[in-house]
């Protein structure tokens, strides 16, 4: 399903916002002198999930968090992906399970895995559910906004085994990222319509990591006042609202420049159609400084000079 496939590729970012109370400060942490618990933490199905061994077998069944696994040093470990998890080079050694949303439960079980990461969406609370009582251990996470990258990781590398180097990855690109805001903060800030899906024509909305990005890079979201992550508008709306830029994919630049029905919005009618790189463009997971970087690269093409 079209819509669907979009949705994967973003990296789930259209999906609903933060499960409440994911942020419990205890999570993760071991009592001194339990050597029975190698790790727990608390997912965002609110959910405290208990490791008592470091893994040896991990299935991720989330783009981002097979990249994170990676970058902290766990790639090794994976025995399981989804289809849409082609990045880095490595993760394509690694056994595609299908896709990530409402898995193949069956094949995640035949990889024998001892840690299953999924998307916290509802679609997959059944899935986590009969995964743990089959006896595997598994944890869910949203992975919406920026902040969530960081918790994300940081939970990661407690599972992993690895906090220092996960760390070290969430400073990174923490700094990565105040670099892109420091240059262009005082830059004058276009009105941005990020186009993620044509028909229905879906949206960016404030609660994607991709609006917050559009923000780091310069810019302003003319849905950023929508509380969820993308949201289906109609071509009216984004008239009345005349933004200054449009952000598309390389693949439907053409298709708006070329269409009648889209030279109602100004910004088309005169060429201020921007692709972003939606290799960097995708996730919130490593590549998040790039992807800010690239985006200013298009908004104010001197600021990082």
């Amino acid at each position: 399903m079209p819509v669907f496939r979009s949705i994967t590729c973003l990296s789930l970012a259209l999906c609903a916002a933060i499960v409440a109370g994911c942020r419990d400060r205890h999570a993760g942490d071991v009592p001194r002198g339990d050597t029975t618990r190698f790790a727990v933490v608390r997912d965002d199905y609110g959910r405290d999930v208990t490791l008592r061994a470091r893994p040896t077998r991990i299935v991720s069944l989330n783009p981002a968090t097979t990249e994170l696994l990676f970058a902290i040093g766990a790639g090794g470990r994976l025995v399981g992906r989804t289809r849409y998890d082609l990045w880095p080079d490595s993760a394509r050694l690694v056994p595609d399970l299908g896709p990530g949303m409402r898995p193949n439960l069956e094949a995640v079980l035949g990889a024998r895995p001892d840690l299953v990461v999924l998307y916290a969406s509802a679609d997959d609370r059944a899935a986590a559910d009969r995964l743990t009582a089959a006896g595997v251990a598994t944890v869910a996470f949203r992975m919406d906004r920026v902040a969530d990258f960081r918790r994300v990781t940081e939970l990661l590398g407690r599972l992993a085994g690895d906090t220092a180097r996960a760390r070290a990855v969430v400073d990174s690109v923490s700094a990565t990222l105040d670099r892109v805001r420091r240059a262009t903060e005082s830059a004058h800030r276009p009105t941005v319509f990020f186009h993620a899906w044509e028909k229905p024509l879906i949206t960016i909305g404030g609660g994607s990591f991709l609006s917050e990005l559009v923000t780091i890079a310069g810019g302003r979201n003319v849905y950023d006042s929508l509380t969820v992550p993308s949201a289906t508008v109609t071509l009216e709306d984004v008239v009345r609202r005349d933004p200054d830029i449009v952000l598309v994919s390389p693949v439907e630049r053409e298709k708006l420049l070329s269409s009648e029905r889209w030279r109602s919005v100004r910004a088309v009618r005169e060429g201020r159609v921007l692709a972003y790189d939606t290799n960097l463009v995708a996730r919130p997971s490593v590549k998040l400084g790039e992807a800010a970087a690239s985006l200013a690269a298009l908004l104010h093409p001197a600021a990082l000079r």
